[in-house]
Formats: C-alpha cells, sequence, structure tokens
C-alpha cells in the first residue's frame, strides 16, 4: 500500500513529463478499441447482410454443387422430395435453381448466372416481390452493379443465350423489371433474377433446384441427396479476410504502443539516474530494495492506469459518436470490392475489447517499468546517497 501511495505522488508529482506519456499512451489505448471495435462492427454487418441477402440460417447443395467451380453449375441440380416441397410451402426453405448463360448487351458478350427463386419467398431480404407481379417469362431483375456492369436499366431489353440440361443451347429476350440496391456483392455481381418456375422452364428441370435456403423457423433435419451447410462455412472465406485485416492493423498498434512505452522506459531511467539520493534516503529508513523496485514499477505501471482513464474522457464521447453517424464507406461503392459494405460502417465495443486492451496495456507498461527498476537491487545505500550510480 506504502508502495501504491509512493509511485502516485511521485508520479503526479513530475508534472509535465508524466502527462505526455500518459497522453501519448491513451492515444495507443483509444486506437487500439477503434480499429478493433471497427472491424468487429464491420465483421458483425457482414455477417448480417450476408445472412439477410444471400445464405439464411444454413443451405442445402446438391452435393456437386460447389460455388467455386462454375463447370459444376451444369450437373449441380436435383428434384425436390415431397419433404422440402412441404417445407417449402411452410415458408422454410427458399429453392434456388443456379445456371449459366451469355449476355449480350448492347452487342457485347457478357458471362452472367441465372438464378431462379421464388418471387413470394420472404427469408431472404432480396425483392423478388417484383417478380411476382407478373406471370411474364420475359421479366427478371438485377442489382445496381450488375445494371452497371451491363449499362442497363428499368425497362431495357437485354438477350440471353443459354444451355438446358440435355446441351440444347437456346436464347431469348428478357425486360429488366427492377433494379434492387444490395451492399453484398455476392448477390449482386454478374447475376440476373428470374422467377423459379420460369428458369426450371427454360433449363427443362421440373421440380428442381441447386440450393434450398433454410430460414429462422426451419427445424434442421437432413435430407436425402442434398448437403447441408452451416454459416460458418458459408461465411468462412470472409472470416478470413476479416481477420487478415485485423492482423494488419495489429502492427501498427503495436508500433504506436512501442513508442509510448519507450517514452516510459526512458522516463524511468532518467528518474532513477535523477533520483538515486532519494532512493539512498529510502534505503536508510528501512525500505527493502524490492519495496523500492516496486515503487518505481507501480510508477511506470501507474501511466497505464492514468493513460486509460484519460483516454476515457475523449474516447467515450468520441465512440458514441461514431456509433450514432458511422463511418461513411460511400467511397467503396464505385470499387470491385468483394466484400459486404454498406453506406456506413459501425463499430461494436465488446467488454472482452475493452478488458483485453487495458490488460494488454498496463502489462506492457508495468514491464517496460520493472527493466530499468531492477538496477535498485544492486544499489549501495552509501553509494546512493552521494549519487553515484554504480
Amino acid at each position: 500500500m506504502l508502495a501504491i501511495k509512493l509511485a502516485f505522488k511521485n508520479l503526479l508529482g513530475a508534472g509535465l513529463r508524466t502527462w505526455l506519456n500518459v497522453t501519448v499512451l491513451s492515444f495507443a489505448f483509444v486506437l487500439m478499441i477503434f480499429y478493433n471495435g471497427m472491424i468487429d462492427g464491420w465483421n458483425r454487418q457482414s455477417r448480417k447482410d450476408t445472412q439477410a441477402w444471400e445464405t439464411g440460417e444454413g443451405q442445402f447443395w446438391q452435393p456437386e454443387y460447389d460455388r467455386y467451380d462454375p463447370y459444376t453449375i451444369q450437373d449441380s441440380h436435383g428434384a425436390m422430395s415431397e419433404e422440402i416441397q412441404s417445407e417449402i410451402a411452410k415458408k422454410n426453405l427458399v429453392p434456388v435453381l443456379i445456371a449459366q448463360a451469355t449476355a449480350y448487351p448492347q452487342g457485347r458478350m457478357q458471362g452472367v448466372t441465372l438464378k431462379g427463386i421464388d418471387p413470394d419467398q420472404t427469408i431472404l431480404k432480396l425483392p423478388t416481390k417484383a417478380l411476382s407481379k407478373t406471370n411474364d417469362s420475359d421479366y427478371a431483375m438485377i442489382g445496381k452493379r450488375m445494371a452497371t456492369s451491363l449499362k442497363m436499366d428499368v425497362g431495357d431489353r437485354l438477350l440471353i443465350r443459354w444451355r438446358d440440361k440435355n446441351g440444347t443451347f437456346d436464347a431469348r429476350e428478357i425486360e429488366i423489371i427492377s433494379v434492387f440496391k444490395c451492399d453484398v456483392p455476392s448477390v449482386d455481381k454478374g447475376q440476373i433474377f428470374l422467377r423459379l418456375e420460369v428458369l426450371q422452364e427454360m433449363m427443362g428441370m421440373e421440380n428442381e433446384a441447386t440450393l434450398l435456403v433454410a430460414g429462422e423457423n426451419f427445424k434442421h433435419r437432413d435430407f436425402k441427396n442434398w448437403v447441408f451447410r452451416d454459416q460458418d462455412f458459408l461465411l468462412a472465406d470472409m472470416d478470413k479476410i476479416i481477420q487478415a485485416k485485423k492482423a494488419g492493423g495489429t502492427i501498427i498498434q503495436a508500433l504506436l504502443l512501442i513508442i509510448a512505452l519507450i517514452a516510459i522506459f526512458d522516463t524511468q531511467v532518467l528518474s532513477i539516474f535523477r533520483r538515486q539520493k532519494e532512493i539512498g534516503t529510502y534505503i536508510a529508513l528501512g525500505l527493502t530494495r524490492s519495496q523500492l523496485v516496486g515503487i518505481f514499477t507501480v510508477e511506470g505501471g501507474a501511466h497505464s492506469i492514468l493513460a486509460a482513464l484519460l483516454g476515457a474522457v475523449y474516447g467515450i464521447p468520441l465512440f458514441l459518436w461514431i456509433n450514432k453517424v458511422g463511418i461513411s464507406m460511400n467511397y467503396t461503392q464505385g470499387m470491385d470490392i468483394d466484400l459486404p459494405i454498406g453506406e456506413a460502417i459501425y463499430p461494436y465495443y465488446s467488454l472482452q475489447l475493452i478488458t483485453i486492451s487495458i490488460i494488454l496495456v498496463v502489462i506492457s507498461a508495468t514491464i517496460v517499468s520493472y527493466l530499468p527498476a531492477r538496477k535498485i537491487s544492486k544499489m549501495k545505500p552509501t553509494d546512493a546517497l552521494r549519487g553515484k550510480l554504480q
């Protein structure tokens, strides 16, 4: 207890030098929490958007289907059993049929993916109601990225050419009935959405689908000839990218923290050099060397506590304001980025993140303070009183 009182008294008595170190360390502390909170917020938002627009609560795939291998799409379709049809009728599953095609916008040629989906589905956020307004097979909807790529808008007509399950090529002109905005590129980029029964008729695949998207009310069970893919599998690539981003930011945070810790280390070295007579007096009064080492170690470690308090003073209002307005990402809207990014990112600051950051800063500051303080244990009281450093 004595060591703590003396440490804080000496620390506050150092004046400007202390507060300069505390300010730099608090900046590193706030930046660590902000960056990790931003990445965690982006991760949560991306997972939520991807789940709402594409993956649902999981998917059942045909065993031949591989989303990374377009050559599997031609054969990755299967019949939906009565059990599956029952779940579809209850709005617990959404069947999706996937096919490859070639589009010819303004005389150009472009590969596209056709997706047939039930226009009355409610599991995915896709605005499929636009397709339910008409039974005409000539209508389709696309996302904004796809509309930009094709240079087309609502009301424009597009020629598409495909090959059905028997290998026969066919072509049809379709009209764009809707253009929707979506923050998930994998739902938008290169894809054209049609009514499920229309694409089934085009491909000659009546009552067949490539995958089934499960809703939150679906009670999981296995279906014959279908493979279930959970959220961890479907979002694995995105999680790896997020972790890579977090690892890259850790390097910057570590450099800033090291700069602050070096300042504390230099301060402690200078303090021990200038306060030799004070150290000798403490020893002469009966303090043990381990107690003196503890005083100087606590002094250095106390920088981190003051830094946390100072960081809270300006960090909390800053974080609350950022959480309210978000971090604008409008500049990414025109970029070809294959990650879900909304118009704004709202950071997420968990108790675990804050606790780990505080512990890391306190332990680091304590360690760098202990290293120079060890020299006190080798000092002789008589030499210390004369101001001679061994």
